[in-house]
């Protein structure tokens, strides 16, 4: 009986040794390393403000940007005057900027007299390439007096988005 157990237990351990080896036989192992980087570079900012078509007498300042702001001083004489300001904004990035949100807002206390437009933007501002915003000043040839109230002040915000 000693015999029989000591032969099946030395049967069975010789079975589990031969079907490890077939097992290892026809097993692969593989191994997978892999790295991954993000390369985008957003970078869209303002590159210049120039002031154009200034009318006779007028003083234009001196506009002033930063990468993400611009300052313009404009002093009109009489009705009629104007004052141009272009604004340069540049994707100098790798990643595409889609416009978002554009929000121009002017002193509600400030002059009547005192007319501000503004040119559109494109909806996408490719990466490399650069656009225009055009911001015009003008004292409304409508008025024949000169104001009380002679001031007024226009903040824009301009949101590009990645999508």
């Amino acid at each position: 009986m000693k015999n029989t157990r000591n032969f099946i237990i030395i049967t069975l351990l010789i079975v589990i040794l031969i079907m490890s080896v077939g097992y290892s036989a026809f097993a692969s192992q593989f191994t997978l390393n892999g790295v991954a980087e993000v390369t985008g570079e957003w970078n869209v900012k303002i590159v210049n403000i120039e002031a154009q078509d200034i009318s006779e007498k007028c003083d234009s300042g001196k506009p002033e940007y930063s990468d993400t702001s611009v300052t313009f001083n404009a002093k009109l004489l009489k009705p009629g005057d104007s004052i141009t300001y272009v604004i340069t904004i540049q994707n100098a990035g790798n990643i595409d900027a889609t416009l978002g949100t554009i929000i121009f807002k002017e002193d509600e206390k400030g002059s009547p007299a005192i007319v501000y437009t503004t040119t559109e933007l494109d909806s996408v501002l490719k990466a490399g390439e650069q656009t225009t915003l055009t911001v015009k000043v003008m004292y409304d040839s409508n008025y024949t007096e000169v104001p009380s109230v002679k001031t007024k002040s226009i903040t824009g915000i301009i949101e590009y988005v990645q999508k």
